[in-house]
């Protein structure tokens, strides 16, 4: 299962026109549908060469699964909730925020302001947390009367979370223990979820504009990752092919495709890497956190590798590139065995010896 994203955001202010620049899936911007999704292969550089290389029979690139939920309207009710559930089993939120002035694109504000949005987007989801906060606790209530130790403890965590939340504090900036985390595990707050944002402009010379400086201050303030997106031109883009991208984004001023930025921005903002297997079978990408140990690493390959873990080949990607091949790797002494102990590191590209009987 690769990334799974899920984009938010108050009516207008251009989700679905991001969704289309990050995916190329061609939703239509006025639809009756409640949510879009569709999953991508991820760009990597890397993966291109290394398919150069050993001209495999299989190809498969890390994914992203990206959910584009329609707008949350305040007055919404019911069909809030129902939005705010589409995205509860995402990794991430990308928090879509309107920072242009058009009065041709009608908003659902009167005026344009970043930090009003993204305070009203944050009360709806901690409007659903409190709701599914509550339904836990009671649950919990029947537990409570035979003194069930574990249920106290819950009980106790997620009353304290639910507290803060009611007072306006999202699950994600409450420092919550791993022991608290625990507790409301099965509740996946989406206030609790990590949120990248992106501030959706009309030109690269509004980049720096006040809206965009007001939403990098509180990304910055939040400890979140910010990209700024020319919603309109990059999905337009989007749907030439992939050849001819790259040209048009130069004439923008555009170094990197929006979903190049967004990985990289979800990517730091979840701690996680790339690493591959090769071979003329098979170049794979695979995803596991920065500082999962070989045996976890191995664990995302198949879950027999983790279990039966003896050790590790590692080669560097960049090693590869310079000399060439495995055979000039190896003779160079740059391919190493690491044992349970070593930490896998972004680009490497693995090998692993396990025993399938554990």
């Amino acid at each position: 299962m690769g990334l799974r994203c899920g984009l938010i955001g108050l009516p207008s202010c251009g989700k679905t026109v991001i969704f289309n620049a990050i995916t190329a899936a061609k939703a239509p911007l006025y639809s009756s549908s409640e949510t879009n999704r569709v999953i991508v292969n991820l760009p990597d550089a890397r993966m291109d060469r290394l398919v150069e290389m050993y001209h495999p029979r299989k190809v498969v690139p890390a994914t992203l699964e990206v959910i584009d939920t329609a707008g949350l309207r305040v007055e919404d009710g019911g069909r809030k909730a129902r939005l705010l559930g589409a995205i509860k089993d995402v990794e991430t939120l990308l928090h879509v925020v309107r920072c242009f002035e058009d009065e041709q694109v009608p908003f659902s504000q009167n005026t344009i302001d970043p930090i009003r949005d993204v305070e009203t987007v944050d009360l709806e989801m901690m409007a659903a947390d409190s709701a599914t906060l509550e339904n836990k606790l009671n649950r919990l209530t029947k537990k409570l009367r035979s003194g069930d130790k574990d249920a106290v403890r819950e009980c106790g965590h997620c009353e304290k979370v639910r507290t803060a939340i009611q007072e306006g504090v999202p699950a994600r900036k409450q420092n919550l223990t791993e022991q608290e985390l625990a507790s409301v595990a099965e509740c996946n707050l989406v206030s609790l979820k990590p949120v990248v944002y992106i501030a959706n402009i009309k030109n690269v010379s509004e980049a720096g504009n006040k809206h965009v400086t007001a939403l990098k201050q509180l990304a910055a303030d939040e400890k979140a990752e910010i990209i700024t997106v020319c919603g309109k031109d990059e999905a337009d883009i989007s749907e030439l092919e992939p050849a001819e991208r790259g040209a048009f984004l130069k004439e923008l001023g555009i170094d990197e495709s929006a979903m190049e930025r967004l990985l990289s921005a979800a990517y730091r903002k979840l701690g996680l890497i790339s690493f591959f297997t090769t071979g003329e079978d098979e170049v794979r990408a695979w995803t596991c956190r920065h500082g999962d140990k070989a045996p976890v690493a191995a664990g995302k390959i198949h879950s027999d590798m983790e279990k039966g873990f003896i050790r590790m080949e590692v080669t560097r990607y960049s090693d590869l590139i310079e000399l060439g091949n495995e055979a000039a790797v190896a003779k160079a002494g740059k391919k190493r065995l690491q044992g349970r102990d070593y930490e896998v590191q972004d680009g490497d590209i693995v090998s692993v010896l396990f025993n399938a009987k554990n």
